[in-house]
């Protein structure tokens, strides 16, 4: 179990540093319990899948699709791992990268009604 532990900080560490310019945007508004003082972390391991950004108190997951969410294959995979992460009680929620680009102030606004919180 240790192993699986390391090997999941790695993987999580990996995907943070190599993060896509559209999640490190979002990052800004979510770090630091800047969004209305809700706690997010980043690249969580959730079951086999990491989560971009979640809310553990809110069993909240926030994904910022980018171009490669555009297949059958991979919109067929997103179904996957979205229906795991719901039947694993967390709620998703999804944005394109073009969303957070041209409308972060929105973007923050759909997480905080996703949460149940006042902008």
């Amino acid at each position: 179990m240790r192993g699986l532990r390391i090997l999941e900080t790695r993987r999580a560490r990996s995907l943070r540093r190599d993060a896509a310019r559209a999640e490190r945007i979002m990052w800004k508004l979510l770090q630091n319990r800047n969004l209305a003082g809700f706690k997010f972390v980043r690249q969580a391991p959730v079951g086999p899948y990491f989560a971009d950004f979640l809310c553990r108190e809110r069993k909240l997951i926030v994904e910022i699709d980018g171009e490669t969410h555009s297949r059958d294959e991979e919109i067929a995979h997103d179904a996957r791992r979205t229906t795991f992460l719901e039947e694993s009680s967390y709620r998703v929620i999804r944005f394109a990268n073009a969303q957070v680009f041209e409308n972060i102030e929105a973007v923050g606004a759909a997480i905080l009604d996703a949460l149940g919180a006042e902008g």
